[in-house]
C-alpha cells in the first residue's frame, strides 16, 4: 500500500469515524434516558475509550501495518484470536456503515419527504463506493472535508447556542433553567444513566479506525500519537459541549425520534436556517463514517488474506495501492442496507445499533486484551516503548469492567436483547469458520512462529 495520508488526513478520519449518526441522530435515544445528564454519560464513556485507544496506539506506533489489531491479535494472541478479531470488526463497520446509509434516508427526508429511504441509501453507496476506488488519498480528502464541515458546524452551533442562552436574539434569553426544570438533571436517576451509556458507546464507535490508518500514514510514529491525543479531547468537547448546549437551550422531553436532535431544536425554536444547515451537516457526517467504514473494511479484508483468514484476491492491489476487491465486496455487503429500508421502513436503526454495539464490545475487549499480551512479549523492552499507555495494567482491567457491564446493561434493554443472545452464536460462527478455513492444513511455519510469540 501507498503512505499517501498526512498527519491532517488521519487527524480528521479519526473525527470522521467519531462524530457522526452517534453524535447527530443516536443522541436522541440517549437523552430519553439520561436527560441533561446525557453529558455525564459522554465524559465517562469519552474516558474508558480514551483509554483503550491508548492500548491500541502503543502497539501501532510500535509496528505501524495495515490491519492493526486484527495483526495484533494474531501475533500475540493466536491465530483464532486474529481470525475472530478481523472479521468481527469487518462486521462491526459493515453493520455501522448500514446505520450510516439507513440515517441518511432520514435526513434527506427532512427536504424531500416521499423520497423513499432505500433510495437515498443506493445513490450515496455508489457515489462514495467510486470515490474509495481512486486512491487513498483521495479518500483522505475526502474524510478531510467532511470532517472539516462537521467541526466548523458543530463549533459555530455552540457559539448561536451561547447566544441564545446569555442574549436571546430578539426573544427571550433562555437562561440555564433547561438543566433542571424538566424533573431535575437526573431525570431517571442513577438507571438512566447507565441505560444511557449502551447508547453512547455506539457513539464511539470507529474511533479505533486511527489504528487502521497506521499502514498508510507518512510518520506513524508521530501522526498516530498526536491524532490520539488530540483527538480525544476535541470530541469531547464536540460531544460534551455540543450536547450541554442543547440541554440548555431546549426541553430535554421535548426532543422526539424522527431526526436529529439539534435539527429538531433549531426547528422547533423557528430558526429555520440554521436547522437547513445543520441537516446539510448532519447528512454530510453520516456520508463521512460511511466513507470511513468502506476504507477500513478493504484494509481489513486485506490484512486477513495476507494472514491466509480470507481469500487471497482480497491481497491484490491496483496500481494506486488500492484494495479493490475488498472496497467492492464491503460495498456489496453494505447494500443490504438498502434491502432492509426497502422492507422495513423506519425500523431498521435502533437494530443496527444494537448489533454495532455488540461488535464494537467485541473489538474493545479484543484490543485491550492483546494489549496486556503485547505487553507480556515486550516486558523486557516496556520501557523502550515510544508511546506508552497510561497506568498499565489498571487502565486494562478498568475498561474490560466497564465493557462487561455494557454487555450487562444491554441485557436488560429491549431494543438490545437481540444482539445479547445473537453473541455466542455469532462467536460460534467465527469458530465454525476458523476450524473448517484450518481443518487438514495446520499452520504454516511463519503462522506458528506468530502465534507462539504471543502465548
Amino acid at each position: 500500500m501507498q503512505r499517501g495520508l498526512k498527519n491532517r488526513h488521519i487527524q480528521m478520519i479519526a473525527l470522521g469515524g467519531a462524530i457522526g449518526t452517534g453524535l447527530f441522530y443516536g443522541s436522541a435515544a440517549t437523552i430519553k434516558m439520561a436527560g441533561p445528564a446525557i453529558t455525564l454519560s459522554y465524559i465517562i464513556g469519552g474516558i474508558i475509550i480514551f483509554w483503550i485507544m491508548r492500548h491500541l496506539g502503543e502497539m501501532s506506533v510500535h509496528e505501524p501495518v495495515s490491519g492493526s489489531f486484527s495483526h495484533f491479535a494474531y501475533k500475540y494472541w493466536g491465530d483464532f484470536a486474529g481470525f475472530l478479531s478481523g472479521w468481527n470488526y469487518w462486521f462491526n463497520y459493515i453493520i455501522v456503515s448500514m446505520a450510516e446509509l439507513t440515517a441518511v434516508g432520514i435526513y434527506v427526508n427532512y427536504w424531500w419527504p416521499d423520497i423513499p429511504t432505500w433510495l437515498s441509501a443506493l445513490v450515496f453507496l455508489v457515489v462514495i463506493t467510486l470515490a474509495n476506488l481512486i486512491n487513498v488519498k483521495m479518500y483522505g480528502e475526502f474524510e478531510f472535508w467532511f470532517a472539516i464541515i462537521k467541526v466548523v458546524a458543530i463549533i459555530g452551533m455552540i457559539l448561536l447556542g451561547i447566544l441564545l442562552i446569555f442574549f436571546g436574539l430578539g426573544g427571550e434569553a433562555t437562561g440555564f433553567s433547561n438543566l433542571w426544570a424538566h424533573g431535575g438533571f437526573l431525570p431517571n436517576g442513577a438507571t438512566g444513566l447507565l441505560l444511557s451509556l449502551v447508547v453512547v458507546m455506539f457513539s464511539f464507535g470507529g474511533i479505533e479506525l486511527i489504528g487502521i490508518t497506521a499502514g498508510e500514514a507518512d510518520n506513524p510514529k508521530k501522526s498516530i500519537p498526536q491524532a490520539i491525543n488530540q483527538v480525544m479531547w476535541r470530541i469531547l468537547i464536540f460531544y460534551v459541549g455540543a450536547l450541554t448546549v442543547m440541554m440548555i437551550i431546549y426541553p430535554w422531553d421535548k426532543v422526539g425520534m424522527d431526526g436529529s436532535p439539534f435539527v429538531q431544536i433549531f426547528s422547533k425554536m423557528g430558526i429555520s436556517a440554521a436547522a437547513t444547515i445543520l441537516n446539510i451537516v448532519v447528512l454530510t457526517a453520516a456520508l463521512s463514517v460511511y466513507n470511513s467504514g468502506i476504507y477500513s473494511n478493504a484494509r481489513m479484508l486485506f490484512s486477513l488474506a495476507q494472514q491466509g483468514n480470507a481469500p487471497k484476491m482480497f491481497t491484490k492491489l491496483s496500481r494506486n495501492g488500492i484494495p479493490v476487491a475488498g472496497v467492492l465486496a464491503s460495498s456489496l455487503f453494505t447494500l443490504l442496507a438498502v434491502v432492509l429500508n426497502y422492507l422495513f421502513p423506519g425500523k431498521v436503526f435502533m437494530y443496527l445499533i444494537s448489533v454495532a454495539i455488540l461488535a464494537a464490545i467485541i473489538n474493545w475487549t479484543m484490543i485491550t486484551v492483546t494489549h496486556l499480551k503485547f505487553r507480556k512479549a515486550h516486558a523486557h523492552e516496556a520501557h523502550k516503548l515510544d508511546f506508552k499507555a497510561p497506568w498499565f495494567p489498571y487502565t486494562n482491567y478498568i475498561c474490560l469492567a466497564f465493557l462487561a457491564l455494557i454487555f450487562g446493561l444491554m441485557a436488560t434493554m429491549e431494543d438490545m436483547q437481540i444482539s445479547v443472545y445473537l453473541a455466542p452464536v455469532w462467536i460460534a460462527l467465527l469458530w465454525v469458520g476458523y476450524k473448517v478455513k484450518t481443518s487438514g492444513k495446520g499452520s504454516t511455519a511463519e503462522q506458528k512462529g506468530l502465534s507462539e510469540l504471543g502465548r
